[in-house]
């Protein structure tokens, strides 16, 4: 019996092998061929934009209004950071308070509120970074979606595009005061596939994609044990012991 079953079990360790293999062929040629796409976006995607601000400097000697001045303007005083940025030549305290979404814009020259600042901000950001073209604002995020994904990490960002052959795009942080995202439709086409394949993106609940992806990690990893159970379970010299017990075992069950 002990022989039997011996003998059984390479074939056994083969038949699995087989069928699973079949079965996470597809994980494996999904995740090794976008692998190989993701190597290739390394040359054809833009680098991260830099995060330092964009714009022309401040105009230091046009400030007039003291910080605690404008301060004084809000409507609660919950001032949690302030900076200073040149909005079309023009110094203006940029505060973030704890009771807004966005950033209140008060002008260093004259105290004067402007609710409107934030987006001009915005569109001067875009416009600088691609050269002063001018801008389209399409959206304004406040969540991640299917191409301003969760590894850019920056939110709130506005979306803004210009109208050439490209259909280029920037996501633009007025937090930061720079480019997130510098994309367009080709390079936006190579991510995705990348982003469907490797990562499974399609599936739009992460525990779900999550789940799934282990699942099918796990059954390359099973394939790729069995695989190497069969080198040595199939090897030479244990396929001649093998043999070679059998004849000895032929003679004493007649």
């Amino acid at each position: 019996m002990g022989l039997v079953s011996l003998e059984m079990k390479p074939g056994s360790f083969r038949k699995a092998h087989r069928w699973l293999g079949l079965f996470f062929s597809l994980s494996i040629l999904t995740s090794s061929g976008s692998g190989i796409l993701h190597n290739v976006m390394t040359y054809t995607q833009p680098p991260p934009p830099p995060a330092r601000p964009l714009g022309g400097g401040v105009a230091a000697e046009r400030i007039r209004i003291p910080v605690t001045e404008a301060i004084a303007k809000l409507p609660a005083s919950d001032a949690q950071a302030i900076n200073i940025r040149s909005i079309h030549g023009e110094p203006w305290y940029q505060i973030f308070t704890s009771s807004a979404d966005r950033p209140v814009y008060i002008s260093a020259m004259d105290g004067r509120v402007d609710p409107l600042q934030d987006e001009r901000y915005a569109a001067q950001i875009a416009s600088s970074f691609l050269g002063g073209a001018k801008v389209r604002k399409e959206n304004y995020l406040t969540a991640f979606d299917n191409e301003y994904i969760n590894i850019f990490r920056v939110l709130p960002v506005y979306r803004f595009d210009i109208d050439d052959a490209k259909n280029s795009r920037v996501y633009v942080s007025t937090m930061t005061g720079s480019v997130t995202r510098h994309t367009d439709d080709i390079r936006q086409f190579e991510a995705n596939i990348f982003t469907n394949f490797h990562k499974l993106g399609f599936i739009a609940n992460k525990i779900a994609r999550d789940v799934i992806l282990t699942f099918l990690t796990l059954g390359a990893f099973t394939v790729a044990c069995l695989g190497i159970a069969l080198f040595f379970l199939t090897s030479p010299a244990r396929s001649e012991r093998a043999a070679s017990e059998r004849r000895v075992s032929k003679p004493l069950n007649k």
